[in-house]
């Protein structure tokens, strides 16, 4: 069963939210206000005295000037403490008590800043560790003596029936201000969340662009041998936490993907030995059959707005792309031409649809309507290029690569302004995070043929590998938990 979703129990956001610093806020739009929500009450939250903790104006805060290169945001000094607490009683998580959850929250906050390529953060360890009532009265002279610009600090305190409440704080230490905070109560569980929303608050804070930590990641485990893997349906936290296995691996698994909602994932199965399209919904733990061709089926994709599964199917010695409602039914044929068309994405906005296709004698990228009208080829740079994925932000097109290795890159929608991502000798089938920042995609080992899930910042730096107990193939990263 999917854990529910956090409570939000305070969040003051700037009226314009205006990004406090970087080249990213140039091109990106702020982000929204929340919706206004109830103050923690004040048992819950830490003591300031008589003073109410006001949120800032657009004006009031932040940093001023822009930069020009991912360097000047690590630059950008930020100092996260452990979380503090009132009282450190035991909790019926697996960190601890109170006080080992302050310090594990604080160190997956560092965690996700630091891996995602635009910052690098210090702490927690070796910084001075705020007191309880100190999370809302920062002691600035300290901070700025440490070259600290931004300040990361928060708090956490256990009830009785054991939920947690997890409240989270930015300020600017130049200008002696707050600029953001939030809170959350979680069930036990659920800690890593808070954490992941205090690391999105901040992130998008300071750069304008969207959240991302708070998402999942469905995969294909792999065990077994080479010539005879098992391939099971997975999931884990975006950062490679809370692994779960959905299926058994009775039957191979393949090209998972997450409904827009997050609720469901859609995937190729061969239950019962047929090729056959199965959504999975989270909440119940269930799975429904949508489609069983009695042909070679592929590659289901979701349309933007969920009613609708692309797929593709062999029949009649082609292979073509069909569309089907999401509840189940009679399929349209998108696609008519000799060859393999396979592969479909939608565009954000669900207008287009870009797949690929063996049409002119080798595997290329071509876009259409979603209609499937105004089929058009758009790779014409050498070699092949597959698994096509169009960006959250519809302003790229990330694929496969391949002359000799096989290599992810990106391209503009029209097929220009091509670069490689990756330089390996097999990383294949990339997908973006919520925001389109970083491409994630499996890489598979020489001799071994061992697969790994591996992610790249946009740029083509920050190349790191996730943590997954087995081999791990076909990643599909989720929206951004409700």
């Amino acid at each position: 069963m999917t854990s529910r979703p956090l409570t939000l129990v305070l969040s003051f956001a700037l009226a314009s939210a205006a990004p406090v610093y970087g080249v990213y806020a140039q091109s990106q739009p702020a982000p929204a206000q929340p919706t206004p929500a109830q103050p923690v009450p004040a048992q819950s939250a830490p003591a300031q005295g008589a003073q109410a903790d006001q949120g800032l104006d657009a004006d009031d805060g932040g940093l001023t000037g822009s930069v020009s290169a991912d360097g000047a945001w690590q630059d950008l000094g930020i100092a996260i403490t452990n979380f503090a607490t009132d009282n450190d009683v035991p909790t019926q998580t697996n960190a601890g008590s109170t006080g080992a959850l302050g310090r594990a929250l604080s160190q997956v906050v560092a965690s996700d800043l630091r891996n995602n390529g635009l910052f690098k953060p210090s702490g927690p360890d070796g910084l001075p560790q705020p007191a309880y009532p100190q999370v809302q009265s920062p002691d600035y002279p300290v901070w700025s003596a440490r070259n600290a610009n931004m300040l990361v600090q928060g708090y956490v305190r256990a009830g009785a029936d054991g939920n947690l409440t997890i409240g989270c704080y930015l300020y600017d230490v130049q200008l002696k201000q707050q600029l953001i905070k939030g809170g959350w109560q979680v069930g036990a569980s659920d800690w890593r969340r808070a954490a992941h929303k205090c690391a999105d608050m901040v992130y998008s804070r300071l750069s304008g662009e969207s959240p991302f930590f708070d998402s999942k990641i469905a995969y294909i485990a792999e065990t077994g041998p080479k010539d005879h893997r098992m391939k099971r349906l997975a999931i884990m936290d975006s950062d490679g936490a809370n692994h779960r296995y959905l299926t058994s691996g009775q039957a191979t698994a393949l090209t998972p993907r997450y409904s827009p909602d997050y609720s469901k994932i859609l995937y190729l199965s061969y239950l019962n030995g047929q090729p056959s399209i199965y959504v999975y919904d989270l909440a119940s733990d269930t799975q429904k059959l949508i489609a069983r061709t009695g042909n070679p089926t592929m590659a289901p994709r979701w349309s933007p707005d969920g009613k609708w599964i692309l797929y593709s199917m062999a029949s009649g010695g082609n292979t073509d792309i069909y569309r089907i409602s999401s509840n189940g039914g009679t399929a349209t044929r998108l696609t008519n031409t000799p060859g393999i068309s396979i592969g479909g994405s939608y565009s954000p906005d669900g207008s287009k649809i870009v797949f690929e296709s063996d049409r002119s004698g080798s595997q290329q990228i071509y876009v259409m309507n979603a209609d499937g009208s105004e089929q058009h080829r758009i790779s014409f740079f050498g070699g092949r290029s597959a698994t096509p994925e169009w960006s959250p932000r519809g302003d790229q097109i990330s694929f496969t690569h391949i002359a000799g290795n096989l290599r992810v890159a990106v391209m503009n929608p029209n097929g220009g302004g091509m670069r490689y991502l990756t330089n390996s000798w097999q990383d294949e089938a990339p997908t973006w995070s919520p925001n389109g920042r970083i491409v994630q995609f499996f890489r598979t080992e020489k001799g071994s043929g061992r697969s790994s899930i591996w992610q790249v910042d946009l740029t083509g730096k920050n190349e790191r590998k996730l943590p997954t107990p087995v081999g791990a193939s076909d990643p599909a990263w989720g929206p951004v938990r409700p």
